[in-house]
């Protein structure tokens, strides 16, 4: 095969990858707390021979999160919650624990504050957050001090990468992370707002047109590629 098509194909899959994360970030532009994602190109240099020539190919594995401040809208939820600035809340999972900017918590038959789906909320030495029965008025403060009646029983916790590079989508708004997070001292959290998605649709789709023009062109390049091989041989047989 032509070095031409090994280098067209390693451009086109890197194409799908970001075409695919697009869709996920369209299709996740109304969900509360969701960041966007991106692709990241890079060049790998693939040795042809012992003289040190090589061939350029296109390398789009990674990803990166966008962690960009989304839009805080109130909701008077009691326990909607926001992160304005830095910092995430700490769920439960099967999987582990993940972050997630996504705040709408609600309370489990147990008392426990939870997501919708059913993992738990956990405080800021990640133990999950118990409701006292008959709390009465609760209140969440800035820092993240849960008070009912105006007695503090619990306090949320928010937390920071120390490398949001090393952050993983897995699935939904929650990520997965390699070194443990830390907690913030001083966070702000917001008792009856949510945090919006911070994908911009308009700029997806103009993004989504440009990477489906450049697969175009690269498909171009694949066919004339293979119609001049075709030529070659042809004429080679005669």
């Amino acid at each position: 095969m032509d070095n031409a098509i090994y280098t067209a194909l390693t451009r086109q899959s890197g194409l799908v990858k970001e075409m695919q994360a697009i869709a996920n970030n369209i299709a996740n532009a109304n969900t509360s707390g969701f960041r966007r994602e991106g692709v990241i190109f890079a060049e790998h240099l693939a040795s042809l021979d012992r003289q040190g020539v090589t061939l350029s190919m296109a390398h789009a594995r990674g990803r990166l999160v966008d962690l960009r401040q989304g839009v805080l809208t109130q909701t008077g939820g009691l326990f909607d919650l926001a992160v304005e600035g830095e910092g995430f809340f700490m769920i439960e999972t099967p999987g582990g624990n993940r972050l997630t900017r996504a705040g709408a918590f609600l309370t489990s038959p147990e008392g426990e504050l939870v997501d919708p789906d059913g993992h738990r909320l956990l405080d800021e030495g990640q133990a999950p957050i118990i409701v006292p029965d008959g709390a009465g008025v609760i209140t969440v403060g800035p820092d993240g001090t849960l008070s009912a009646n105006g007695l503090p029983f619990g306090r949320i916790g928010v937390f920071a990468p120390p490398d949001p590079a090393e952050l993983t989508h897995d699935g939904g708004t929650g990520f997965s992370f390699l070194s443990e997070p830390e907690s913030i001292e001083n966070p702000n959290i917001r008792q009856g707002f949510l945090e919006e998605s911070n994908v911009n649709p308009v700029s997806e789709i103009t993004r989504m047109i440009e990477v489906q023009r450049a697969y175009e062109m690269g498909q171009t390049l694949l066919e004339r590629e293979d119609q001049r091989i075709r030529s070659v041989i042809i004429a080679m047989s005669r």
